[in-house]
């Protein structure tokens, strides 16, 4: 590798540089996230493709869950997230720095209010989720 060979750690330091310069209200793990729960969805689609505002954020929601539990709210809160609008702010900021692409059609407002946070990550709803040992579901 010649001396004008651009590391991984080069590239992800100008990506954060990039994304800092454009959006500074969100802890830099909350793009990883976002990063995460779009592989979290595509992966579970019969076959890749580009995904709505409305399933992304569903997305989000199923992976915080399934990653952080109870504690779901306060880890995305810790990183700036407290509306599903946090989580289209974050794309299109992923958007302008080219790690992301949008369809024309795609629209910051498609993350606005797409579930409520408090009904989303209420500990009814994360119990309601969790399985049982023996194949039953929790009540």
């Amino acid at each position: 590798p010649g001396p004008h060979r651009v590391t991984e750690v080069q590239f992800a330091a100008d990506v954060l540089a990039r994304i800092r310069a454009r959006e500074e209200r969100y802890h830099e793990r909350a793009y990883l996230f976002v990063l995460a729960a779009i592989e979290y969805l595509q992966v579970r689609l019969p076959e890749r493709r580009h995904v709505s505002g409305v399933e992304l954020a569903g997305a989000c929601r199923d992976l915080a869950l399934q990653q952080y539990g109870l504690l779901a709210p306060a880890v995305l809160a810790h990183w700036g997230i407290v509306a599903t609008r946090d989580f289209g702010r974050i794309v299109f900021t992923l958007i302008d720095v080219q790690l992301l692409s949008a369809q024309p059609a795609d629209r910051l407002e498609d993350f606005d209010a797409v579930y409520d946070f408090d009904d989303a990550f209420s500990p009814t709803q994360v119990w309601a989720g969790v399985s049982v040992p023996g194949g039953g579901r929790g009540e």
